[in-house]
């Protein structure tokens, strides 16, 4: 069995003041504070609600 792959992902700007489902899905993907990071599997969900708040994270 190969290895999952993963994404680190790390919260760059504060959602205050975004949409509300922009925020919720900041907290769907785990992060909490600003500069959190979380290490996530590699899936087209992930990659969704990535794309959605691309300017509120960065991919390491």
């Amino acid at each position: 069995m190969s290895e999952k792959k993963t994404l680190t992902v790390k919260l760059v700007r504060s959602p205050i003041g975004c949409r509300a489902d922009h925020r919720a899905t900041v907290v769907g993907l785990g992060l909490r504070k600003l500069n959190s990071t979380k290490t996530l599997e590699d899936t087209p969900a992930v990659r969704g609600m990535i794309n959605k708040i691309a300017y509120l994270v960065q991919v390491l």
